[in-house]
């Protein structure tokens, strides 16, 4: 099971100079995901347990647009194995003007991540289907 948000990093995004986007609003966007496919699999926002592995590949600014992708990739009684990807489409031009963009001949791979989601028994609505 997959799902991918699509949003653009405002300067509200920009933590650090030079608009640079903090790798923790990454981590949340990874977060809303999870809680995506959570309900989708057990009709519950289950909770995020931990990550295994992070990595940040590339910077991310204010302007830029992302797809943020999530998959399941491994059920057990109340686990969720799942794997992130975070890869900017749009890319911001301020060099240019402010409002300068280019679209990316390919994707560039921001953040990639794995975790642990878990929805209690008690809280598992849909028994996997979705």
């Amino acid at each position: 099971m997959k799902t991918m948000l699509r949003l653009r990093m405002s300067q509200a995004d920009a933590h650090y100079g030079g608009n640079l986007v903090d790798g923790a609003r990454i981590l949340a966007l990874f977060g809303d995901v999870a809680t995506e496919l959570l309900i989708r699999h057990d009709g519950d926002e289950g909770l995020f347990r931990a990550y295994d592995q992070v990595d940040f590949l590339a910077p991310v600014y204010a302007g830029d647009f992302l797809e943020v992708v999530g998959e399941i990739t491994h059920t057990g009684g109340s686990s969720r194995k799942m794997t992130f990807t975070c890869h900017k489409v749009i890319t911001a031009r301020g060099d240019i003007s402010p409002s300068a963009a280019d679209l990316l001949d390919e994707p560039v791979l921001c953040v990639s991540a794995s975790g642990t989601c878990i929805v209690p028994k008690a809280q598992q609505r849909k028994g996997g289907q979705a």
